[in-house]
């Protein structure tokens, strides 16, 4: 199994960014995907999650309004795009799987099975 999120770099306050997430090795569309991010410091945080078929979103409420996370299980990708992006959104954004009929939630660390690599995210001027 295998996770792998991109797109981050550096954007100035205010500006947009979209992360992607391929996943390899897995039925793609049976799995939850959640993104979770790690500021410098502080914990993992949990930002949104997708269920199976993409008609259902969770975001935490630092991100409601600004932040879209979209799947398109034919290509195994999971998209986060993220806009009115502030200097506390500064992290390491990881995505993560989630195994079928696991019966966990979808906020925490470990209710995901898979992560990926981490991909850094920096909004400063």
């Amino acid at each position: 199994v295998q996770l792998q999120a991109s797109g981050g770099g550096l954007v100035q306050p205010g500006g947009s960014l979209r992360l992607s997430c391929a996943a390899s090795g897995i039925t793609f569309d049976e799995y939850v995907i959640g993104w979770f991010r790690q500021a410098p410091g502080k914990e993992r945080e949990f930002v949104t999650a997708i269920n199976w078929t993409g008609d259902r979103t969770y975001y935490t409420d630092s991100v409601k309004g600004r932040f879209t996370t979209s799947r398109d299980n034919a290509k195994n990708m999971v998209y986060l795009q993220m806009s009115s992006l502030k200097p506390e959104d500064t992290a390491v954004y990881y995505c993560a799987a989630q195994r079928p009929y696991s019966g966990s939630g979808f906020d925490q660390p470990l209710d995901y099975d898979y992560w990926g690599q981490g991909t850094l995210v920096t909004v400063s001027s």
